[in-house]
């Protein structure tokens, strides 16, 4: 009988002891101390700045990728270029591009000396351009910079806590595989972060980094088309495709 109690208050002492042990990220934190704290706020700082940046830009881009399919349409389908330019935004990446095209047609005629106009409308068109890229391209290094390093951050963190456990584990003299992996198994939760991390700014660096070639690919047609419309006095200009709606009340007409 008595041997069955002491078994049961084992059992218990046991259990009890189970119960207070827990291990995961809140307490790596707590036993890592100032450090590991820091190294944990720079990782989320790093996540919360990329992921601002990632959603900022993918709703800037999508703005231009939409200029460049209806806009360019409706521009081109106006009787000439300063009214085509009505059909964009204001402050849009387009309308940029037929203003400072418009301003390089008038600016040619206050020249001094004889420049040609191919010339100084191709510069002119190239600068405004490249200002847009330009613009749409920032805050890509950041992306780039937090995939490669959040990585590392993550894994000094996992060193250092792995460092801290180690050294309480030789101050305390208990060197059991139950003492030793759970504070090396909370380490390696900053390696963890540090990935969680990194992924994201990686892939969302590459995707807005394709889609900005893409951007520059269409608006670097814009512009050899604007040129020419502006080189030609009008007369050089871009076939509209009508959008594949309207050609079917079209077809009804003809055959009614």
């Amino acid at each position: 009988m008595f041997d069955v109690l002491i078994l049961q208050e084992a059992a218990a002492d046991a259990s009890t002891a189970a119960a207070k042990t827990v291990f995961g990220p809140m307490q790596m934190l707590e036993e890592g101390g100032a450090v590991t704290w820091t190294i944990a706020i720079i990782l989320a700082v790093m996540s919360i700045v990329s992921w601002y940046i990632m959603l900022t830009k993918l709703f800037e881009q999508q703005k231009v990728i939409s200029q460049s399919k209806d806009g360019v349409r409706s521009f081109w389908s106006a009787p000439n270029v300063r009214d085509g330019a009505n059909k964009f935004e204001k402050n849009s990446a387009f309308r940029q591009l037929v203003d400072d095209g418009l301003r390089a047609d008038a600016e040619h005629s206050h020249f001094t000396d004889q420049l040609d106009s191919h010339e100084w409308m191709h510069s002119s068109l190239r600068r405004s351009q490249d200002a847009i890229n330009a613009k749409l391209g920032t805050g890509l290094a950041f992306l780039a910079t937090v995939g490669s390093t959040s990585p590392f951050v993550g894994l000094l963190g996992t060193v250092i806590g792995i460092t801290s456990a180690l050294v309480k584990i030789a101050a305390t003299g208990n060197a059991d595989i139950a003492s030793i992996a759970g504070p090396v198994g909370e380490a390696l939760y900053m390696t963890a972060f540090g990935l969680i991390v990194a992924v994201p700014a990686v892939m969302g660096y590459n995707w807005l980094q394709r889609r900005n070639k893409l951007i520059a690919e269409r608006m670097s047609r814009f512009c050899d088309d604007l040129h020419g419309d502006l080189m030609s006095g009008g007369k050089i200009r871009p076939q509209v495709k009508a959008p594949a709606g309207a050609a079917k009340p079209a077809a009804a007409t003809a055959k009614a």
